[in-house]
Parts: structure tokens; sequence; C-alpha cells
């Protein structure tokens, strides 16, 4: 037996096989998805299984972990694969985003720095990005885990856009700095102005009108109060598809006060960003490609495989302000693996990072953008047509506008607790495999919240979601009914 000075298999042949087998399984599981459940719980037993098991210290036989995965977790996934995963904002994926995936894993690059290929290709990423949202050759930009840590990332440059860069060494002290976003914005904000060490009490929430866009007259009127209080306004964070019903907030009126401000304009398009490769969709970003910084996420409408978050701001010399570094053990050299001009490391908070342009890239080149950019169009055609049905119904009630792809309605035909009701409803249905819708609060009122981000939804998954959410209301309804009478 070969002595354990490495750990490569001692029967490649063996590996290789099983290598193979794992390929053809997961192409099996992709290509059947449409007939799986959409999610199902763990019994108790395989949730007992992961408590029980302890750390392993011998060597095993890799099939035996193959075994466990294709029993303990393929089967309870998130479900976000299956064309009929309508909750929250997850992509499906691809077979090319998988295999992408496979080929990183084999070079296994350390993407922080240095001068090799994969690195390059991370390059090619940001700049078809850029050019995507229509930021200029100077824009620069970093793949990250997703848009939680690209909108932190914006919220450090801004800082240092307003104090200069000596505030990586002094702090922002007793500077008076405030922010200012839509109520409807991501929590992540909020996150992210109490990490940078600015205090959510900083940051502004500026309520939205009816159709859940950020209402100017009362960001001025912020703005203003701020300022006769001896505060710095120094950051404006537009939204472009808002989480609880995809609203886009007035992009280019933002970046008009901006402007006129010398605020930095930044964006959260978690999943909006994507629109813009629709002809048809892109004029609902205009004023995007005027902001300083842009956050979105390929791992969303995009369909790149998690994760794949994206940062790009317009001017790269901000970016390199914020996190350049002259280490010694990063130092850069005129030849040799230490060379390249600027390494990512320059232009965000991590130095080991994995190769996660390369499923970025791949997709791009293998389906396109005006194939993506089609597929982003059908699914809010899909959202529109949804919500027709939805209001042809008697028993369901819509409960906000379709901006994009996210249908917020109720079933209102029960009696008592439409809250509870509702909230039983999208379990039930979670629970069935039929579908996973999510749920969230408009104007008080629980709703059932479909978001259609997956390229394999078609017309028959949103009927029969629909279909499925009348079906099960009206028996909990009657069972409702039945138990009042007893």
């Amino acid at each position: 037996m070969r002595g354990m000075d490495d750990l490569d298999p001692d029967d490649w042949a063996s590996l290789r096989a099983l290598g193979h087998r794992m390929l053809d399984d997961m192409f099996d599981h992709l290509q059947s998805v449409r007939e799986q459940p959409v999610w199902q719980p763990m019994p108790t037993a395989v949730r007992h299984s992961w408590e029980q098991e302890r750390l392993p210290r011998a060597p095993r036989d890799p099939a035996a972990a193959y075994a466990a995965f294709r029993s303990r977790v393929l089967p309870y996934a998130t479900g976000n694969l299956h064309p009929r995963f309508m909750g929250w904002v997850h992509g499906g994926g691809t077979p090319v985003g998988m295999l992408a995936e496979l080929l990183a894993g084999g070079l296994n690059a350390n993407c922080g720095g240095r001068d090799h290929a994969p690195i390059a290709v991370e390059r090619q990423v940001i700049a078809w990005a850029a050019e995507m949202v229509g930021f200029p050759d100077t824009a620069s930009g970093l793949l990250v885990t997703g848009t939680s840590i690209a909108n932190l990332i914006g919220v450090l440059v801004a800082r240092t856009a307003a104090c200069g860069a000596s505030v990586r060494q002094t702090g922002v002290g007793r500077s008076p700095l405030v922010a200012y976003a839509s109520a409807a914005a991501h929590g992540c904000i909020v996150r992210a102005m109490d990490m940078a060490g600015l205090g959510t009490d900083a940051l502004r929430l500026i309520p939205t009108d009816a159709a859940g866009r950020m209402r100017l007259p009362l960001l001025r009127d912020a703005i203003a109060r701020d300022e006769a209080a001896g505060c710095r306004p120094f950051l404006l964070v537009g939204t472009a598809g808002s989480v609880d019903i995809g609203a886009i907030d007035p992009l280019e009126a933002l970046a008009d006060l901006a402007q006129e401000t010398g605020l930095w304009l930044h964006v959260d398009a978690a999943f909006g960003a994507m629109a813009a490769l629709s002809p048809r969709l892109r004029p609902l970003l205009a004023g995007l490609e005027r902001a300083d910084s842009v956050a979105f996420d390929f791992h969303k409408w995009g369909q790149v495989p998690y994760d794949a978050g994206c940062i790009l701001v317009r001017e790269a010399a901000h970016q390199l302000a914020t996190f350049g570094t002259d280490a010694a053990y990063l130092r850069r050299t005129a030849r040799g693996l230490a060379g390249g001009e600027t390494w990512p490391c320059d232009l965000g908070p991590d130095l080991s990072r994995g190769f996660r342009a390369l499923k970025v890239w791949m997709t791009l080149r293998t389906h396109g953008a005006d194939r993506i950019g089609a597929m982003v169009e059908r699914s809010c055609e899909l959202a529109q047509m949804m919500a027709a049905r939805i209001d042809r119904e008697p028993a369901l009630e819509r409960l906000a506008p379709v901006a994009l792809n996210i249908v917020c309605f109720r079933f209102v035909a029960g009696t008592g607790d439409l809250d509870q009701l509702n909230a039983e409803i999208v379990a039930d249905l979670q629970e069935s495999g039929i579908a996973a819708p999510s749920t969230t609060t408009i104007d008080g009122r629980l709703a059932i919240r479909a978001a259609l981000v997956n390229h394999r939804t078609r017309v028959e998954d949103v009927e029969r979601v629909i279909d499925a959410v009348l079906s099960m209301g009206q028996a909990r309804a009657h069972k409702a009914q039945r138990d009042n009478a007893a």
C-alpha cells in the first residue's frame, strides 16, 4: 500500500469511474428535475444522522461519501433547480455552470492575485458586466459571494471617497456621515452600515410610493434636515428590483440629485441588473449607467450556480484607494508569477478567493447575453400572466403592482385570520412538493410571494401554482368552517 505522503488516490481508475458516475447522476438529476418534488423536508432519521456523525479519523472509500450524498443531501436540497421554485430570488443554475464548477475545482486557483489566466477570466467578466450596465472603460470590479458583500464594498468605497484614503488609518471618528436608502431596501444595506462602522442610525430610510419607489420630495427633505443639523450626507442607495415586489427606484432622478448634492450613488441591483440584457426592459433601468457603483448577482437571473455576486465601481481609482495594500508578502514583481498590474485583493477584502469567474464566463460564452436577456424578459411576461390570472379569480387578491418578475397575492375566500391561512397555504405547497413560494408582508398583510426567476419555468407551472393555491386554500377554508360548526 502506498504511504500517506499525499492525498492522491491509490487507484486512479476507480476514482475516475466514480467521477464519471457522479457526473452522469447529476446530469440525470438535472434532466429529470421537473418530475421531482420541488422540496421535501428531511425525515427525522436523516436529520439525526447529521447530529450523530463524529469527525472521521481514518481514510474511507470516497464511494461511501458519495453514497451519503445521494441519500442524505441530494433529495433534501433547497429546490431552486425546479421550475416551480418561486421562493425568494434564487436562480436555477445550468448544466454548463455545473461543469464550470468542476473545471474550477480541478484547477484550485487562488484568485486573490498574481499573474495567471483565472484572473484574466475574472477581468473579462468584469469588463462584460461593466458593458452590461453601461459603465465606462475606467470601471473596476470584483466577483464576490453575493450582493450582500457587494453592497458592503459599495458602502466602504463611498466612505473612502467622502473622507479620503486616510480614513483607512484614522477611521471616521466623530465625522457625522449619513446615508439614504428606500424603506424597501434590502436588509443587507442596514447591515453594511453596521459592518462598515458607520452605525445603522446613520442610514435614513425614505418612504416609498404606491409603486414601491423611493419618494424624492421626502429624500430631499431628509437631506436638508441632516445638513441643517450638521450631519454630512455622503451616500445615496438606489434599488433596482426591491426584495418584496421588484420595484425600481427612479434612478435617473436619483442620479440627478446625487450629482447636484455630491452624494455617492450606489445601486443595489441584486437581480434587477440583468434586465439590462433585454432591449424591452432596459429602459426601466435608465440612470443605472450614471451610478458610482452597482452591486448585483449573476446567480439570480443570470442562472450562474451559487455563489457569484458582483460589485462594479465606475472609476477604478476609488476602489483601489479603499482596498489597495503594499504588504511585503504581496509585493509585485516585474517578472514571474508575482507580476500583474492590479490584483483582486486590491479591490476588495479577500486575499483567498476561488475561481468563481469561470462559471460566469462559461455561462455567458455558452448562452450569450441576448438569450439570457430573452429569458429575463420571459420571466416578466410570466409574472404578468400570473397577475392577470390572479385578478380573474374572486378567491385571490393581488397586493402589489408587478414591476418585474415578483407577484404578491393571497387567498381571501376564507374566514378568520387570513394571514395565518395564507401562511399555512404556503407551508402546504412547500411540503407537498408541488411548489415553493415564500411569504412577505405588504401593507401589514401577509402575502404569498412568487418570484419568477427560474429559466425552466413555463406557463403550465404558473397555472399549476395558482390551481394549487386555490385548491389548498379552499380545503383549509372548508375545514375551518367544519371545525367552527362542530
